[in-house]
């Protein structure tokens, strides 16, 4: 496994070691033990998963920005078995020197990638795919009371979302209502 920091802190991209040959390939999708030292190695905490999910998204399905607020703020550990999308996160922590700023990546069944995103940030995608399926482990449970969203398209974030890969983009009604960025209580 290898760990790519990105510019804000705690936000990790994780590429799998795959093994292949004529017959197809193998890879660890998660391991516990490894996954935990490379956050020790980065003097990061090691979270516990207690929930995983399975969503299914035709092209241009966008998703997000979503988060959950303190004591149920969840991290996730997010991949794609199926099809691709650009996936985003948003440190929304009022303290970290990187409030507001945002990290992409492209998640594939094809590049495997995988990204960690600890508790305190929003998360969203865009599906570039029709039958994108997306997994995710989270470190804490659903709460419906505590769920929030920031807009997707909010100008303050100024998000660069891959929009000419996809003929419309199909968000819904309740992210199509989420709280600005000005606006956000966290």
């Amino acid at each position: 496994m290898k760990i790519e920091q990105t510019k804000i802190e705690g936000l990790l991209i994780i590429h799998p070691q795959v093994f292949g040959d004529d017959r197809g390939w193998f890879m660890e999708s998660f391991n516990h033990q490894r996954f935990a030292q490379a956050l020790e190695e980065l003097n990061l905490p090691v979270p516990t998963f207690v929930q995983d999910n399975h969503s299914l998204s035709q092209k241009g399905v966008l998703r997000g920005l979503h988060f959950q607020k303190t004591p149920y703020a969840q991290g996730k550990l997010v991949r794609v078995v199926q099809g691709r999308v650009w996936d985003v996160a948003v440190d929304i922590r009022p303290e970290s020197k990187t409030y507001g700023e945002w990290v992409g990546v492209e998640l594939s069944a094809e590049n495997k990638t995988m990204f960690w995103i600890p508790e305190g940030f929003a998360h969203g995608f865009i599906a570039l795919e029709d039958n994108t399926q997306f997994l995710y482990k989270t470190t804490n449970y659903y709460n419906k009371e505590s769920e929030g969203a920031i807009l997707w398209n909010d100008p303050t974030l100024a998000i660069d979302w891959p929009l000419n890969q996809v003929d419309k983009v199909l968000v819904s009604e309740k992210d199509q209502l989420a709280s600005t960025w000005k606006s956000l209580n966290i």
